[in-house]
């Protein structure tokens, strides 16, 4: 991606208001249960145990691990419904991160992050990316875990172009770009396994401590 992006990349095929498309809740699991038991784990090694946590995107599920024990879980995201229906989530704000990427959230407020299967409906990617590091604690974790599953006529133009191997180093670029992490991972659980499941990746920054 050039610097600055070029802004056809985050075109989508359906514009139409995001409200729109999520103003009935779906509460459905978008990845299998062997998927999400991955997400977990990657989560419970990175996430800091009894910590403050912002699942950015949020819907009925968050996928943490119960062992991470977290001390509060704030969710952000599309649909009210899905999010109460949460029951990791202490609370719920309904915000637009594609109309206005700044989150309504205090400076160095949380001891990690995460956003689950949905980097790739992100209009304004490093913006966002950007703001979660202003809401990050320094060294704080950033973890965005995606799979192979997107609903086609929401997720940006750049997504849809490019293959399950070039998405976490997309990510990496929003990550870079947003000029706010250091100390980037990437995690590959694709590999197949018996039965089969879901393939999952993530890429993991850390709020820059400067």
């Amino acid at each position: 991606m050039p610097n600055p992006p070029n802004q056809d990349f985050f075109r989508r095929i359906d514009e139409s208001d995001d409200e729109l498309f999520y103003s009935y809740p779906r509460l459905v699991t978008h990845i299998d249960d062997a998927a999400i038991a991955k997400v977990g784990e990657i989560y419970l090694g990175r996430l800091p145990h009894g910590g403050v946590i912002l699942d950015l995107m949020s819907s009925w599920r968050s996928h943490l691990p119960p062992a991470l024990n977290p001390r509060r879980v704030i969710g952000v995201g599309l649909n009210r419904t899905e999010m109460e229906e949460n029951p990791a989530l202490d609370e719920v704000i309904v915000h637009n991160v594609n109309r206005e990427p700044r989150l309504p959230l205090a400076d160095a407020s949380f001891d990690g992050a995460v956003m689950t299967v949905s980097v790739q409906y992100l209009t304004r990617p490093i913006e966002v990316f950007a703001d979660v590091g202003r809401v990050l604690r320094p060294g704080a974790p950033f973890i965005v875990a995606f799979s192979n599953r997107m609903f086609p006529t929401k997720a940006v133009a750049l997504w849809r172009a490019t293959d399950d191997a070039q998405h976490a180093l997309v990510v990496a670029r929003y990550f870079t770009e947003s000029a706010s992490f250091e100390r980037l991972e990437r995690i590959d659980r694709s590999a197949p396994t018996d039965p089969p499941s879901d393939p999952i990746w993530a890429v993991v920054g850390y709020r820059r401590s400067d």
